[in-house]
This record gives C-alpha cells, sequence and structure tokens, in this order.
C-alpha cells in the first residue's frame, strides 16, 4: 500500500527527465562540495586576500553572461543542437575544476573561475530546453520541479559529505577533485542516456522569422521581455537570501540582553531549515498551483516574497520573539522559491517557438546572472548604511512587490490577447 501511495504522488514524466534528474543531481552534489568551502580554502591554504578570493570567485559571471548567450545559440543549432551544448558545458566545467584543484596563485583562481563561469553558463540553456522538449503542459511544471528538486537534494548532500570530509582529511582540493568527477558522471549519463530532443524549425517558425536570428526573435518579443523585467527582479530576491541575509543575521539582529546577533550556529540551522521546506514543498507546491496560469501562480510567489520580506525586517526590528520571526520568514521565503523556479521556466517555454527554446530559456537564464550582479553589492549597501537602513531594507524588498504584481498582471492580460506557442 505505501508503495502505491508513492507511485501516485511522484509525477508521471518520460524515462529520460528522470534520468537528467539523477544526472543534475549528482553533478549538484559535486558543485556543493566546493560552495562554502571555496572561499576558506583560497584565503586559508592558498594564502590571498579575501578581496582577491572575491574578485576571483566574482569573474565567473563575467564569463557566464557569454556562456549563456553561446549556449542558447547552440542549443538551437542543427550542428550543436541540445545534447552536444550539454557534453560542452559538462567537460568545460570539470576541466574548471581540475584547474581550481591545482590553483597556487591569484592567476590560476581566475582562469579556473573564468572556465568555470563559462561551462556552467553553456549548461544553463540546454538542460532547461531538455526538460521542456520532454514534456508538454501541466506536465511541463512538474518535470521542471523535479529537475529543481534534484538540483537542491544535491546541493545539500555535497555541502554535507563535503564538510565531513573537511573533518576528517581538511583536504581540500580533493573537493575540486570530486567536483569535476561529477561532471564527468554527468557527461557520461547525458552520452548514454539523453537522446537529442532538438527539432528543427517548424512551419509555424518560418516566414518573418526565419529572416531573423534567434536572439532578435527573443529580444523583440514583448511578452518575453516584460517577463524577463519581472524575472530580475525575483531572482534578486532570491540572491538577498544566499548572501545579504546571514550577515544581517549575525550583524543586526539583536538577540536578547546581549545585543548580539544570530550565532553561527543558529543562523545554520535556520538555512537547513529553510532548505529542507524548499526541497520538501517543491512538488506539493506545483501541484497546488497547477490550476492557476503562470503569471497567476508567480503574483502568489510575489505575494509570498512580500509577507517574508517583512517578516524578516521585524526581526530586526522587535525587541523579542526574532527566532520566531526569522523562521517565519523563510517559511515564507522557501514556499515563494518553490512557486517561482518551475512556472517562470515553464511560461519561457510556452513563449517560446519550438526551435527557438534554447535562446528564450538562455534570456531567462540571463535574469539571474543579472540578479546575482546587481543583489549582492545592493544589498552589502544597505547593510553598510547602518542598521536603520538595514532593518528597512527589506521592508523596501517587500514594497517592491507591489512592482512585480503589476508587471505580472500586464503580463497576464498579453498573454490572453497572444495566444502561447
Amino acid at each position: 500500500m505505501p508503495k502505491f501511495q508513492l507511485s501516485s504522488w511522484l509525477p508521471r514524466l518520460p524515462p529520460q527527465v528522470w534520468i537528467l534528474a539523477a544526472g543534475r543531481f549528482l553533478s549538484q552534489s559535486g558543485t556543493g562540495f566546493t560552495l562554502f568551502y571555496a572561499p576558506i580554502f583560497f584565503v586559508d591554504r592558498v594564502g590571498l586576500s579575501a578581496t582577491a578570493v572575491g574578485i576571483g570567485l566574482g569573474s565567473g559571471s563575467v564569463s557566464g553572461i557569454f556562456g549563456r548567450i553561446l549556449g542558447g545559440s547552440f542549443c538551437d543549432s542543427k550542428f550543436w543542437g541540445r545534447r552536444r551544448t550539454l557534453l560542452l558545458a559538462t567537460i568545460i566545467a570539470a576541466a574548471a575544476s581540475f584547474v581550481l584543484a591545482a590553483t597556487n596563485d591569484f592567476a590560476g583562481l581566475i582562469a579556473g573561475n573564468l572556465l568555470m563561469g563559462f561551462g556552467v553558463g553553456l549548461y544553463w540553456p540546454p538542460t532547461e530546453t531538455m526538460v521542456a522538449d520532454l514534456t508538454q503542459g501541466e506536465q511541463r511544471q512538474e518535470a521542471f520541479a523535479l529537475t529543481r528538486l534534484a538540483d537542491n537534494l544535491g546541493l545539500q548532500v555535497g555541502i554535507i559529505l563535503g564538510g565531513l570530509l573537511i573533518a576528517v582529511t581538511g583536504n581540500y582540493r580533493s573537493l575540486f577533485i570530486i567536483d569535476g568527477i561529477s561532471f564527468l558522471v554527468l557527461f557520461a549519463v547525458v552520452a548514454i542516456g539523453i537522446a537529442e530532443t532538438y527539432k528543427p524549425a517548424n512551419s509555424a517558425d518560418i516566414g518573418k522569422k526565419s529572416l531573423k536570428n534567434g536572439w532578435m526573435v527573443a529580444l523583440s518579443d514583448r511578452s518575453l521581455l516584460v517577463y524577463a523585467l519581472v524575472n530580475t527582479l525575483f531572482t534578486l530576491y532570491i540572491s538577498q537570501i544566499q548572501t545579504t541575509m546571514p550577515l544581517y543575521f549575525s550583524k543586526f539582529v539583536a538577540v536578547g540582553t546581549s545585543g548580539k546577533g544570530f550565532s553561527t550556529g543558529t543562523i545554520t540551522v535556520l538555512f537547513a531549515f529553510s532548505t529542507f521546506l524548499t526541497v520538501a514543498l517543491q512538488l506539493p507546491v506545483v501541484k497546488g498551483l497547477k490550476r492557476f496560469s503562470h503569471p497567476k501562480a508567480l503574483m502568489i510567489s510575489a505575494l509570498l516574497w512580500g509577507m517574508g520580506f517583512i517578516a524578516i525586517g521585524l526581526t530586526g526590528m522587535a525587541a523579542t520573539g526574532n527566532l520566531l520571526l526569522a523562521v517565519l520568514g523563510l517559511s515564507f521565503l522557501s514556499v515563494a522559491t518553490v512557486a517561482y523556479t518551475p512556472f517562470a521556466s515553464a511560461l519561457v517555454v510556452d513563449l517560446a517557438p519550438e526551435s527557438l527554446r534554447g535562446v528564450y530559456l538562455a534570456v531567462n537564464s540571463q535574469c539571474w546572472a543579472i540578479g546575482y550582479l546587481i543583489g549582492p553589492p545592493l544589498g552589502g549597501l544597505a547593510l553598510d548604511r547602518g542598521k536603520w537602513a538595514a532593518d528597512n531594507f527589506w521592508l523596501g524588498l517587500a514594497f517592491s512587490v507591489i512592482a512585480a504584481v503589476v508587471i505580472l498582471q500586464k503580463l497576464d492580460r498579453m498573454l490572453l490577447k497572444k495566444p502561447l506557442l
């Protein structure tokens, strides 16, 4: 009986989607090994300054922009297609991991991260496009939810195992080697288990669009550009959870009579709880929101973001109950995140001509690059201006949700007038 219930709860998806999700789980496990430990290694063991490490790690975002542009174009080309582009991305990312494992100076750090950023930039358009190619309709939302679930689970497994490995051996370089091996495993999974999903342009895509390249078509699509505006706002929100919020909890939340912020242990538990909610609620939330249009589901996500940011701001302002407010805020933000990611990707797929899914999803991925380029410096600027600015920064983010909802309402009206492809 339990087996039957489990099988009825899991989404019914094509076998290749499950294979791709398994590959992404293994790859993200490798990424989790280095995610939090790379800065520690390069400062404490290699001997670089924190500023130099920040510049080195940030350099990957620059090459990632170019990687996404090429990744989108390669996906939609007859020669490369989705599968070859993904295979190329995994090889480049694996090589970057091995370069970082051997790095002993700043030049090596820059080289490794430029290569890694480029490989990761190439990676996202084909892996998202394959999910779209292999599914249809509401099934697509569940497929995106499943692959995001695999990503999150993989990261958590990698972070835990990486911490254990460091505690036992103290060998940081082995983390990068494991990361490189994980990309090679993904290469093997794709090479053996995933067939090419690219299809040549059909008659619906031919005509005036054939006179333009894919990027010209995408950048002239008003619906996509309106979506990209609000999507960049959402990714800016996510960047605050990962970069600004831990420091805010540590420096600006006065706990009890001590006046000190949350301890490192408390912050670790809070974000572990948030990650657990993200993993546990991914599929149930998608099932619950399937009856809504994509823009309306994203409006619900936006409102949850707003409630979460209000609770986080009150965490620093309140004299008591700080921990409860932090838990409440992170709970809202976790649900907001799982309500956002699958529906955002599915919306872009619906907007895209079938032969241009790679480019359209590359635009979606570029929103993440821009959000993460703007978000962390913006949050850092607020924290540097003192407690008043730090507390009200979260309320400002909550207020910005109004703009997100207005944009999504406009997008919903536009899509009602425009038949999705």
